[in-house]
């Protein structure tokens, strides 16, 4: 009689858990977080600052950013010291455009995402104010961690990018000397050449790089926003490039050798639908192939294990859009955008910086 209450239980869980997502291709293993996520500890706080992107490079050092969605965002990119001490990355001068100025080739504009590689920081800035078209090309620039200058700045080609484009993410390949950048704002893919600084646009408009809805759900509360490719995620190790748009429920991967011909319709026909996800914002892979996204509607830290089945990590009211990750040391580091919340005025908001000890594999 146990075992039968017992596997009546978990029927409940698995159809509970498809139903607060709606969608039912979404099979997650785990009811509760994993026990080996103890607590999320908090790394640091911003009061009236929306912050989106967090790397940590190989030596600890953190980093994080913060879109000119508004007026009254005090710095591009910030290097975190302590809870308390922070300091404007590369300098204050980078981070001193505001609203409404001539743009400058030295300055950051919209920066959205900031990814450390080995020894060098990558600041995505989406050339975008306030969520309008782009002001001029979206650009990448490069930093040496080693000395904080400037060593390139890689800046998309015409055909690369629309003028209502808004870059939000990349990865770097090092084996394929390419980065990988995803488009939210007019659905596709941007493939960059790492040494020629040549850019091309795939999967322009494409079903695997478009919003499957106009909304997300929080507490039956709609948040109206149609958002394209969003969050992309490298398995170096299968070399494959994983995507998926921010208002939809449906994972992509495309293998990194396929990108490699010129021809859009053989690329388009390596497309591989993955599985139905709930819906994230950022994805990232941890060493042992787990891909870490968010369940952004139901405020939970969800992750895919090789085998593709989807685990609960986190979830709770400490999850508040779980916006980018990065990992070190053993702990999966977390943005709370608080997206879905902001109304005109932030000003007294607090978004934090998070982390969280990753399961053991």
């Amino acid at each position: 009689m146990k075992n039968i209450f017992y596997l009546f239980s978990i029927f409940l869980i698995v159809v509970s858990c498809k139903e607060a997502t709606n969608k039912k291709a979404v099979t997650v293993i785990s009811k509760q977080a994993d026990s080996s996520a103890q607590q999320i500890i908090q790394v640091a706080e911003f009061k009236g600052q929306q912050v989106t992107g967090v790397t940590v490079t190989d030596a600890g050092r953190i980093f994080v950013n913060f879109p000119r969605w508004r007026k009254g965002v005090d710095n591009s990119v910030i290097e975190i010291l302590s809870d308390k001490q922070k300091k404007s990355y590369p300098d204050d001068l980078w981070n001193s455009w505001e609203i409404d100025q001539p743009i400058k080739e030295d300055k950051f504009i919209g920066v959205q995402s900031v990814v450390a590689f080995e020894n060098k920081l990558y600041v995505l800035d989406t050339r975008s104010q306030l969520f309008e078209n782009v002001m001029d090309a979206p650009r990448v620039f490069v930093f040496d961690l080693l000395t904080d200058k400037l060593t390139r700045t890689y800046i998309l080609d015409d055909n690369s990018y629309h003028p209502n484009s808004y870059i939000n993410d990349l990865r770097v390949d090092k084996k394929n000397n390419k980065i990988y950048l995803t488009d939210s704002g007019h659905a596709g893919l941007i493939i960059l050449d790492i040494d020629s600084g040549k850019s091309k646009r795939i999967l322009n408009n494409h079903i695997s790089t478009s919003a499957e809805q106009a909304y997300l759900t929080f507490a039956k509360k709609k948040w109206n926003n149609t958002v394209h490719s969003d969050g992309i995620a490298l398995d170096t190790e299968n070399e494959r490039l994983f995507y998926h748009a921010l208002t939809g429920y449906s994972l992509y991967s495309i293998s990194t050798n396929a990108l490699k011909v010129e021809d859009e319709k053989q690329i388009e026909e390596n497309v591989k639908f993955e599985t139905k996800t709930s819906a994230p914002d950022g994805m990232i892979f941890d060493k042992a192939g787990n891909l870490y996204f968010a369940d952004l509607e139901n405020n939970k830290i969800q992750y895919r294990k090789p085998d593709a089945s989807i685990h609960n990590l986190i979830e709770g009211n400490d999850i508040k859009w779980a916006d980018t990750f990065s990992i070190y040391n053993n702990y999966l580091y977390f943005t709370n955008s608080r997206i879905n919340e902001v109304t005109d005025d932030i000003s007294n908001m607090t978004f934090t910086l998070n982390k969280i000890k990753l399961p053991a594999n």
